[in-house]
């Protein structure tokens, strides 16, 4: 009796949680439970290829920097610079203060600080940043921010060994230099592929910030192509600068410029560059160069001492990030959304190939490239001389074109590493013989805009100044400055501010290559 009592309450306990179970299951198919899932894998996960070679969806083995953090911190250095005394010529042209006429110019200046003219004395400055070791005899990649302008360098590893550096060339387009320390069997970082890079990618940023020992940050890849207007800023607004920066939620603060990105094998895919934050410390994502566009760069600048880009030839809009306003303020076509072409240079490969104004470049070798960013990142692998497929969008039809890239000059010729001209850091031109005459000058050089560079470092010059002298030697065009400026590291320009009848002189030195 009692046997059968048991096996009656365990009878009617299977047929309760049987109803049960059937009730549950009912409900859930004919409810819209949110958390209801069907046992098909979603397309997004096929997409993604995230169950390829036995990846699961719900979990997998939890990932480990330890290997990828200790590979990489022997080759990241800290990178720290010197920059010597000096003084700042600060000759401008006089405006009269509305406090003069009670004061007098001379007590003014006493009280105040001085008006127009005179030299400031810069007192000597130190910095520092990071930089990645890529061959096993002495090269290190970082950026140019890091170490332009500097007359000492010095690199110090992991073990606290420093050396002595020497900036063998730099490039603040691209915002990358290299410095050579001499020794050897150094150990260095591989490259790795940014291209192939993924966002959610988990990535390790190792660096020297804050002036603190060799310190490794972990996030993912949360965005690629990504352009903020850094390198234009400080290259002037030029328009050769280049940014396709990956961006990181790795923790990056000052001082981990030049710095490494790695991935979880280990290998180099970026050169940390830059933060987004309103404090000028870490504040949720930070930017870094792709290896595929530092490998070009480096072997370009160590091997000819420049960057030898190559140029479509060919102006365009990103019309991917343009409003209708936009768009219609320049001729966009609502409809366009990618990288339209409005302008061909005429002796340029994109005209020479047949593209035309109106096209919509689509791919480069085959790669899909939908904006500006992504278009300079793939040019950036390339050089004068070499031919790439362009694949453009023309009124709805897809057409392919091989394009000889050419330099900045329409050829195929070898780009020259900058001269002591191109150091002074301006846009310069003839003077207008008719505007000379008015002036009542034999001629000179006007100089247009004032960039990066010599002048705006050592100077207060004004766009608009006309040089007019040398070294006391007459300057009628460009010619002659070229010609007198020569190879020369210690130089004086003597020239005019239009409506100012005094001459001004302002004293240059041309040598800052670090020791």
């Amino acid at each position: 009796m009692k046997t059968r009592s048991i096996f009656f309450t365990v009878l009617v306990s299977v047929l309760t949680t049987l109803a049960v179970l059937f009730g549950y299951n009912k409900y859930n198919h004919n409810s819209n439970n949110p958390n209801f899932q069907t046992t098909n894998v979603p397309s997004n996960y096929k997409l993604a290829g995230y169950l390829d070679s036995g990846n699961s969806p719900t979990g997998g083995v939890p990932v480990d920097f330890t290997q990828a953090a200790a590979a990489a911190i022997p080759a990241v250095v800290h990178i720290k610079t010197i920059t010597n005394a000096k003084v700042v010529n600060n000759n401008l042209p006089e405006q009269k203060n509305p406090f003069s006429d009670l004061f007098g110019d001379d007590l003014f200046n006493q009280l105040f600080g001085q008006g127009g003219g005179g030299r400031q004395r810069i007192l000597p400055q130190q910095a520092s940043g990071s930089g990645v070791i890529i061959s096993d005899d002495g090269y290190i990649v970082t950026n140019n921010h890091v170490v332009a302008g500097a007359d000492k360098v010095s690199v110090t590893m992991s073990n606290f060994k420093t050396y002595t550096a020497k900036v063998i060339a730099a490039d603040p387009a691209y915002d990358l230099a290299v410095v050579k320390i001499d020794a050897t069997n150094l150990p260095f970082l591989l490259y790795g592929n940014s291209t192939d890079t993924k966002i959610g990618q988990w990535v390790l940023a190792v660096g020297y910030p804050l002036n603190l020992d060799a310190t490794v940050t972990a996030g993912i890849i949360s965005a690629k192509s990504r352009t903020l207007g850094l390198n234009r800023d400080k290259t002037g607004g030029r328009s050769m600068a280049v940014e396709s920066f990956l961006q990181t939620d790795a923790a990056v603060n000052p001082g981990n410029s030049g710095g490494a990105l790695i991935n979880t094998n280990g290998q180099l895919i970026g050169i940390n560059s830059a933060i987004a934050s309103e404090t000028g410390y870490y504040s949720g994502y930070s930017y870094a160069i792709p290896v595929d566009i530092v490998k070009k760069v480096v072997n370009d600048l160590i091997k000819y001492g420049s960057v030898q880009r190559g140029f479509l030839g060919a102006m365009f809009l990103d019309a991917s990030v343009m409003n209708s306003d936009q768009k219609k303020a320049n001729n966009v076509p609502e409809s366009v959304d990618g990288i339209y072409i409005t302008n061909l240079v005429e002796n340029g490969g994109a005209k020479e190939a047949g593209i035309k104004v109106g096209d919509v470049i689509k791919k480069i070798n085959g790669i899909s490239v939908q904006t500006g960013s992504e278009l300079q990142e793939q040019l950036s692998n390339f050089k004068p001389g070499d031919k790439v497929k362009v694949t453009y969008d023309r009124n709805g039809s897809e057409n392919t074109v091989v394009v000889t890239l050419k330099n900045s000059a329409g050829n195929f010729d070898i780009v020259k590493p900058s001269t002591m001209l191109d150091k002074l850091g301006a846009e310069m031109e003839t003077l207008d013989p008719k505007k000379a005459k008015e002036l009542g000058l034999n001629g000179g050089v006007v100089v247009k805009k004032i960039n990066d560079g010599v002048l705006n470092d050592q100077t207060r010059m004004r766009d608009g100044f006309i040089i007019t002298k040398l070294n006391g030697k007459d300057v009628k065009n460009m010619d002659d400055l070229r010609k007198l400026i020569g190879s020369q590291t210690s130089i004086t320009i003597s020239g005019v501010y239009p409506g100012y009848n005094e001459p001004f002189e302002y004293p240059l030195s041309l040598d800052n290559t670090p020791e």
